[in-house]
């Protein structure tokens, strides 16, 4: 019996269900008691079948609203992910998939040529914190020079710095493909000095960290550098772009028929 056939939930029970927010286990439940009574389930199975109905879908509720309040770029994981064909060490990758380094307030930096991998590897430890049931923040450079420019004015980035810090993990993507303004210079530092042995920062960079002055004024970025290669593990990534490699053998696109 589907739930569109099933006889519809007593009044009394859908109204105290809707009073204790109960949308998964209501949802079940015209099926669910169909199905109970045509089977003679025990009133205990009954119950634990529909509790277990609403802490799934609560879960599921739940991991979107994470994922959707992180930012991601395009939803990578690592169920997509080749180690193959990364440059970073099998051994590396698979430390660094235990999440341990989160769990310690650690940093991660991965820097490199563009295309080597660095962004999706990042997003797709990002989408595996969110799956442990913690929070993550992702962002570029520029966004976060906006987002100090946006607070300025009326004096409240360390507020919303604040706010960024409530995620575990805040992971700050492609530093050097750009110019980088004062602004976004700032929010950087900001960042990692907020974060500093209280959440764990990755980030991903054309540039080694050595060579931020490189791109912001040298006191700033000496300031930065120092705070988060303190407690930090560093990725090197070498190698022809997998992108450009893909695309050059026809696995960019689908065939055209």
């Amino acid at each position: 019996m589907t739930a569109a056939s099933a006889p519809a939930l007593p009044v009394e029970v859908e109204q105290l269900m809707r009073q204790l927010k109960m949308p998964y286990a209501r949802g079940l439940a015209p099926e669910l008691f169909a199905t109970a009574k045509a089977q003679r389930w025990e009133p205990v199975e009954i119950v634990k079948a529909l509790l277990v109905e609403e802490v799934a879908g609560r879960s599921r509720s739940m991991l979107a609203h994470r994922r959707k309040a992180a930012g991601f770029p395009t939803g990578k994981t690592f169920a997509a992910w080749n180690p193959a064909i990364s440059s970073i060490p099998a051994p590396t990758q698979q430390a660094l998939q235990t999440l341990e380094w989160v769990h310690r307030r650690e940093n991660l930096v991965v820097c490199g040529p563009s295309g080597t991998g660095k962004t999706f590897f990042l997003e797709a430890l990002g989408q595996a914190v969110i799956e442990t049931g913690r929070a993550v923040a992702w962002f570029t450079l520029e966004h976060l020079g906006g987002l100090v420019a946006a607070h300025r004015a009326d004096d409240t980035v360390t507020k919303a710095v604040a706010r960024i810090l409530r995620a575990e993990l805040v992971i700050i993507d492609d530093i050097g493909l750009l110019p980088v303004s004062h602004d976004a210079a700032e929010g950087l530092y900001r960042i990692v000095d907020a974060a500093y042995e209280k959440r764990s920062i990755a980030l991903s960079s054309n540039l080694h960290p050595a060579g931020f002055d490189e791109l912001m004024p040298k006191t700033l970025a000496t300031a930065t550098v120092d705070r988060l290669l303190h407690h930090a593990h560093i990725c090197q990534t070498s190698g022809d772009s997998i992108r450009l490699t893909q695309a050059l053998n026809g696995k960019g696109v689908m065939p055209l028929h």
